[in-house]
């Protein structure tokens, strides 16, 4: 198993989730090797709920980063869970289009993508111009 994934999965037992039940841990890799982990944040106000791959970017961040090389994202659940688009576009914030994506799928099993392939056409600051 990727340790990406191992990370993603063991961050998830931090998740703050008395509505959904559905722990979500992200992993995310930095160019230099670093790896930032979140987990999902909810609250009564659904709209003001954290995801995790949101956390696990803040905190890179927040901690001096800019270029990332790979995001691994896990439910407890294993169902293959991809970045919601709302996390896409704040990822498309910080990574190019050739981030990978790898996705737990369990037993062993990762699908891959690039965030490009999430996303295409994202909205960028050349598009707000």
């Amino acid at each position: 198993m990727d340790e990406l994934i191992t990370a993603a999965r063991e961050i998830q037992d931090r998740a703050h989730v008395p509505y959904s039940e559905y722990r979500v841990g992200a992993a995310l890799e930095t160019a230099s090797g670093e790896v930032f982990v979140g987990c999902n944040l909810e609250n009564a106000n659904f709209s003001n709920s954290l995801h995790a791959e949101e956390v696990a970017i803040a905190e890179a961040v927040k901690n001096g980063h800019r270029d990332f090389s790979r995001l691994a994202v896990s439910s407890d659940r294993r169902d293959g869970v991809t970045p919601c688009g709302m996390c896409r576009q704040t990822l498309s914030e910080f990574c190019d289009g050739d981030l990978v994506v790898l996705c737990d799928e369990g037993d062993n099993e990762v699908t891959e993508y690039t965030l490009e392939e999430l996303l295409p056409n994202t909205i960028t600051q050349e598009t707000l111009e």
